[in-house]
């Protein structure tokens, strides 16, 4: 054993070791249930979690002090119902025969997966996590932000209580109680972890990776939304109004600058305006605004997940009353230039582009900035510019929608997710939304494909073994 690795278990108490030992046992034992004992186990922390939804929402940011109430109760109710109802035709249990190749595929659940959940979004990521684990049958440890421990404590055993009464193994779903970052250091090295979901900053995700277990870690964004003259302007100015004040700009899917077509973008400011965005106009004000959110070019973690009033109130600059966002006009994307970055508060850069081109340069630069592989935007009824959008080197393209919602698969296609894969643009083992399907991986059996080598009732064996 290498003195790092001696030093890290050393961090582990008796109760982190039982805890690992008790998700161990229930992985192994949880591996063996078929689809109708693991829907039933779903059913029933989808239920739980939904009953909840409004009270951890409450109290998440009342600890916290991030993001809206109505907003976290939102997502915790996507986290309880969408996960589940996308994938209740998906069977991560049984086994896959194909005779006409000849292949076997045979489900191998990951073991003990360890979620991170950070604080500007706990509860939604832990009933989001706790779900996919329970649908790929894989025991789960929560390790919970600090900030956030009492609501991520108290929902990590309301999901487990219902887990448990609904038949599964006890300790499948368990949480980190006292978590601090030496402790979530050591576990995510532990050799008992067989997969790390990351969800939290880059420090976080960085750790995840170089911890020596796999893990799936996902990336910032820096989400562009670009709007040319095809687009229906009031109802692009509303999305993108609900796109960068959804729970204070705290997902990362939510908008950061609007790319406004040169000959529209009149029109959209007015609309943007009419749905609720303040433009800061005023030079000396844009200054306040900036020296407050940014002091020294650093996030001020005061500001973080705040409203548009409270922001503008501490800032000292005028406000249009009941506005949820504050907008702000600038010449360039400059890496310098703080309204051109991420953010986590209600603020939103807007920028004037010469046709898709002009469009597909600021994009560039702000992925330059940060972002890289994660989500672009667009809104326009020309396919030629979506296809141009897809250029860049991200792995979503929100369309003619909110892409708070369209990204995270809430309102697409898109499998629902509160982990959204970079992948290689992003420097991250994924590009998907991260879902059950990446916690389960399968062993195959091929035989031989001459047509002489018969294939047998190998599926009856496997059968037989698995009840043996």
């Amino acid at each position: 054993m290498s003195q790092e690795k001696a030093a890290s278990d050393s961090l582990l108490g008796v109760t982190e070791q039982e805890m690992l030992k008790t998700a161990k046992d229930a992985a192994r034992l949880f591996s063996s249930y078929n689809r109708e004992q693991v829907q039933k186990i779903v059913a029933a922390v989808s239920a739980a979690a939904y009953a909840k939804a409004a009270h951890y929402a409450e109290w998440s940011v009342r600890e916290t002090g991030y993001g809206v109430v109505e907003h976290k109760k939102v997502k915790n109710e996507l986290a309880a119902v969408s996960v589940p109802e996308f994938y209740k035709d998906t069977d991560f249990t049984a086994i896959q025969v194909d005779t006409g190749k000849k292949v076997v595929k045979i489900p191998r659940p990951a073991g003990v997966v360890l979620g991170l959940a950070p604080c500007t979004n706990p509860i939604a990521t832990i009933i989001f996590k706790s779900m996919i684990s329970i649908l790929s049958r894989n025991a789960l440890i929560i390790c919970p932000h600090p900030a956030a421990k009492g609501c991520c404590v108290d929902a990590a055993d309301v999901i487990a209580e219902a887990a448990e009464q609904a038949g599964a193994p006890k300790g499948i779903i368990q949480v980190v109680r006292e978590p601090n970052l030496p402790l979530v250091g050591a576990l995510m090295k532990s050799d008992q972890i067989n997969v790390i979901l990351a969800t939290g900053g880059p420090g976080v995700v960085r750790a995840a990776y170089s911890s020596g277990n796999p893990a799936l870690g996902v990336g910032s964004g820096n989400v562009a939304d670009y709007v040319d003259e095809s687009a229906v302007i009031q109802k692009a100015a509303a999305e993108i109004v609900l796109s960068a004040s959804f729970d204070n700009n705290l997902p990362c899917t939510c908008v950061s600058v609007v790319l406004a077509e040169r000959e529209i973008a009149d029109e959209l400011a007015a609309e943007l305006k009419n749905n609720g965005s303040h433009m800061v106009a005023d030079p000396q004000e844009i200054e306040k605004l900036r020296a407050y959110l940014y002091p020294e070019g650093n996030y001020n973690p005061a500001a973080v997940g705040k409203s548009a009033q409270w922001i503008a109130d501490e800032a000292g600059i005028s406000f249009t009353g009941g506005a949820v966002v504050l907008c702000v006009e600038i010449e360039r994307i400059d890496p310098n230039d703080v309204f051109a970055r991420e953010k986590f508060f209600p603020v939103l850069g807007f920028l004037r582009v010469k046709g898709v081109d002009g469009a597909l340069e600021a994009a560039r630069a702000m992925i330059a900035t940060g972002g890289a592989g994660h989500s672009v935007s667009v809104h326009s009824n020309k396919p030629a510019a979506v296809a141009a959008m897809s250029t860049l080197d991200v792995y979503r393209v929100a369309v003619n929608g909110p892409s708070v919602l369209v990204s995270s698969g809430v309102a697409s296609g898109l499998a629902p997710t509160f982990t959204l894969g970079t992948g290689y643009f992003g420097r991250s083992s994924v590009g998907e939304n991260v879902g059950p399907g990446h916690l389960v991986h399968w062993t195959s059996i091929a035989y031989n494909s001459d047509p002489s080598e018969v294939m047998g009732d190998i599926a009856d064996a496997l059968a037989f073994q698995a009840r043996c």
